[in-house]
């Protein structure tokens, strides 16, 4: 049975982080609002986590989980190297609505999906969100829907979609206009924008002083 967390009232909101932080070291389900939609989360670094998220959403690992961060040094221990692209746009865009796409560390013990080598990371601009990071360390966090459905805008949205497949869902409010967060891939030697969302294509080129490739 699910349960939900109303994180406007301070009392729910201590009580809701520790149950979902609670839950993610079991290898669960929990809901959390961002700073661009509501997302579907769990402990980055567990396989079976991440197969049940896959399963909830009903999709394929085609498709990989990116990964929340909640601090900036969290990302030297993830990837092979980051590049001084990474660290201009981290630096101009986190926390915000910025994925960055690199090569992980190859010694990292997870299974995203189907990610070629590749993890894609974000450090998003919610306090709820970045409160449940900073306590249980890097989550595979996706859109709360099913797939093919509208991106959850509000925890209401979201259970309505996913049920008990998740155990916690804590309530933000209102995620106001549903944007997905722009995606920079790193992986090779010109920075393209896989999709253009919360950042624009010029602000992304604007920081790195070149243009960039929209695909």
């Amino acid at each position: 049975m699910a349960t939900t967390y109303d994180c406007s009232d301070p009392d729910a909101r201590v009580e809701g982080l520790a149950a979902a932080a609670r839950t993610v070291r079991a290898g669960r389900l929990v809901v959390l609002p961002t700073d661009t939609v509501y997302g579907i989360g769990c402990d980055a670094f567990s396989s079976a986590a991440v197969r049940s998220l896959l399963a909830a959403k009903r999709r394929g690992p085609d498709m990989p989980v990116p990964v929340l961060l909640g601090s900036w040094s969290t990302i030297d221990g993830l990837v092979l190297g980051v590049p001084k692209t990474a660290r201009d746009l981290i630096e101009a865009f986190w926390p915000g609505g910025l994925s960055i796409v690199l090569p992980h560390a190859p010694s990292l013990d997870w299974d995203l999906g189907s990610t070629k080598g590749t993890v894609m990371l974000r450090m998003p601009l919610h306090p709820v969100a970045l409160e449940l990071l900073r306590d249980v360390g890097p989550m595979a966090v996706s859109s709360a829907n099913v797939s093919g459905s509208p991106p959850a805008a509000s925890a209401d949205e979201a259970q309505t979609q996913l049920g008990d497949s998740v155990a916690v869902y804590l309530d933000g409010g209102p995620s106001g206009e549903p944007i997905a967060s722009t995606v920079v891939d790193l992986t090779g030697d010109d920075p393209r924008v896989l999709r253009e969302g919360a950042v624009s294509t010029a602000a992304v080129a604007e920081v790195l002083g070149r243009e960039v490739i929209t695909v």
